[in-house]
């Protein structure tokens, strides 16, 4: 890498999240890009918030990092990731890894018509579109955001998020 990007990680960083990162699958073409420039790659485009073809040059490119990205997205490896880095975070502010409290909240968002073919309306809010779930501890940390329908009742909602922070771990 060639230029010092604010989404860079240090040795000490990646040392950190390194191992969860999954190995070369066995066979096919041997893997030209390290997963640390991917990953630093990817934070640079969630801090600088545009499209994966405006990378910069000296990045890996933008249908390898969007290769990476997604497929470490269906394999839980961002879960598992925010996972760890969220358990260091409580344990160095002398807290449990994992929390006893938490606090669950709801948004419904309004979008245009047709946007989306499942943005649902919730009834209570009176908007059409999506609507997000997000668990947080006492700390203020995200345990799980779920996206859904802004049809599904907040209790509902509130099984599903419980329901896929239980499923999403291994």
């Amino acid at each position: 890498m060639t230029k010092n990007y604010l989404s860079n990680l240090t040795w000490e960083q990646w040392e950190l999240i390194a191992e969860m990162f999954p190995e070369a699958k066995p066979g096919g073409r041997p893997r030209t890009t390290t997963c640390m420039y991917a990953v630093v790659a990817i934070l640079y485009l969630l801090c600088q918030g545009f499209t994966w073809r405006a990378l910069p040059g000296d990045l890996p490119s933008s249908s390898t990092v969007y290769g990476y990205f997604r497929r470490w997205r269906k394999d839980l490896t961002w879960l598992q990731v925010h996972d760890k880095l969220y358990q260091c975070v409580r344990v160095a502010a002398s807290r449990e890894p994992s929390p006893w409290e938490g606090a669950f909240d709801s948004q419904s968002l309004e979008t245009a018509t047709m946007i989306c073919t499942d943005v649902g309306f919730d009834p209570g809010k009176q908007i059409h579109g999506p609507k997000r779930f997000i668990t947080v501890d006492l700390l203020g940390l995200v345990l799980r955001v779920l996206v859904t329908s802004a049809r599904v009742p907040e209790r509902a909602g509130a099984k599903l998020n419980v329901l896929a922070g239980l499923s999403d771990q291994r």
